[in-house]
């Protein structure tokens, strides 16, 4: 009975980091956010709000985010579709 007591707390406190973990990977990397925020950069850049170097680096790391957003969803479907040949 102990036991479970001191583990009970530690597996829940676990589970709701990982929730929040995956909440906050979803929306980092939602590709249709990232598409935006990149038009907005762009905007923000052609209106002179922001310098060319601050532009450069957002952009990059935009770029980065939206290359592992596809990957991931690529790797979701390539998943899928073998979970699906397998029935």
């Amino acid at each position: 009975m102990m036991p479970f007591l001191v583990s009970a707390p530690i597996k829940l406190l676990i589970k709701i980091g990982q929730k929040i973990k995956d909440e906050a990977d979803k929306e980092y990397f939602d590709i249709s956010a990232i598409q935006q925020k990149l038009i907005q950069l762009q905007m923000l850049y052609e209106l002179e709000e922001i310098s060319e170097e601050a532009y450069k680096e957002k952009e990059q790391e935009l770029l980065l985010r939206y290359e592992v957003a596809k990957q991931r969803e690529l790797d979701e479907w390539e998943k899928l579709a073998e979970e699906e040949d397998k029935e």
